[in-house]
């Protein structure tokens, strides 16, 4: 008869485990809502000020980890596979495998692709660093960050230069 309250961080739709608690609580019979929260790429995006979509850079951004000590990627969810569209990538769970996520990811991005490892984003303590796949191990081993951290990967971060967007073209007709 008690109303209970099941708080996660973050965005509970991804990384967060409630699939299999929502799947409990149906074969009981439990009413629940799911009220969402702000995920750490949107949080990382916001204070580094960046957008993860620029015209004729990236139009796509990938929610995505490694296999560290969790369940195991899906056959064809791998960084290859991802990396080959060039999309930006925002790698959650995965500080423990920068080695891994840079070897992979740099023969498709490049060696000064940028990369911004945002610590404990949202929190007081956050801590943000940025480089490029060159050169970002060593400042997160500097860092001695071993988890919480979000792995974004992309041109968008640094972009030479982007088109601007159709939305404020002059001959773009709005539907209103």
């Amino acid at each position: 008869g008690y109303d209970v309250a099941r708080v996660h961080s973050g965005d509970p739709s991804i990384y967060g485990a409630i699939g299999e608690q929502m799947r409990r609580l149906d074969v009981l019979s439990i009413p629940y809502d799911v009220t969402p929260g702000v995920s750490a790429y949107a949080a990382a995006a916001a204070e580094i000020k960046r957008e993860l979509t620029l015209a004729g850079v990236s139009q796509s951004v990938v929610l995505t980890r490694t296999a560290v000590r969790s369940s195991r990627m899906p056959n064809k969810e791998d960084l290859e596979t991802f990396a080959r569209s060039g999309a930006t990538l925002a790698i959650h769970l995965s500080i423990n495998n920068i080695v891994k996520v840079t070897r992979e990811l740099t023969p498709f991005y490049g060696t000064d692709c940028p990369v911004a490892v945002c610590y404990r984003i949202g929190w007081p303590d956050q801590q943000i660093i940025e480089g490029s796949l060159l050169d970002i191990r060593t400042k997160v081993k500097d860092a001695g960050f071993t988890r919480t951290a979000l792995i974004i990967v992309g041109k968008v971060l640094k972009p030479d230069t982007f088109d601007d967007s159709r939305l404020y073209a002059p001959d773009h007709h709005h539907v209103l």
